[in-house]
């Protein structure tokens, strides 16, 4: 059987790219905007988005049927789109991560994989709940990898009306970053109880 390609989209100083790698899998990573020239060019046959800052088209999804995943840093449906961290703190909404399949939607498809996580309001950071956010789902697709690589994880579709945001969303709330992203994340609940 012919390896499969794999086309990481996300930073290229992702721990997970050496981590398949390692593993013999071939893996190609960019940051752009990709486009059918591109996929048709490379055949890659295995699509993973962690971090990637673009929507994909449905002509892009449409030639990878079931192997196109997503790992994003929210415990789906809540805080889809940009900067899930920092909105699960203003709205006081669930905080963890999932594992989907991308679909034409913004953090939408049937989720893989999730977990929900608690923290310390008092010890924690926008900066330290993200590293530790990032470890957490990191863990995650190791543990499932082979299980998502050959189509038999588990797979069900996102429930309840969640929450959706874009970047210039959180341009109103800046002056809540008094310490940029070493903000202590009880500011950010303090002002959700007090609106």
């Amino acid at each position: 059987m012919a390896q499969d390609k794999i086309l990481f989209l996300g930073r290229e100083d992702s721990p997970l790219i050496a981590w398949l790698r390692k593993r013999g899998e071939q893996v190609s990573q960019t940051e752009d905007k990709i486009n059918l020239d591109f996929l048709t060019r490379e055949n890659f046959s295995f699509l993973i988005s962690y971090g990637y800052r673009h929507v994909l088209s449905k002509e892009i999804l449409e030639k990878f049927p079931n192997r196109a995943i997503n790992l994003h840093l929210a415990y789906l449906p809540w805080n889809r789109g940009s900067d899930p961290n920092f909105w699960s703190f203003v709205e006081n909404t669930p905080k963890g991560v999932t594992i989907h399949f991308l679909d034409e939607g913004v953090d939408t498809g049937d989720i893989i994989i999730q977990r929900e996580i608690c923290f310390d309001s008092e010890r924690e950071t926008l900066a330290t709940s993200y590293a530790e956010l990032r470890l957490l789902i990191e863990d995650l697709f190791k543990k499932h990898w082979q299980e998502i690589k050959h189509g038999t994880c588990t797979r069900r579709k996102q429930t309840g009306p969640g929450s959706s945001h874009r970047s210039k969303d959180m341009e109103r709330f800046s002056s809540l970053l008094v310490q940029g992203w070493n903000t202590p994340v009880s500011v950010l609940e303090k002002y959700n109880a007090e609106r």
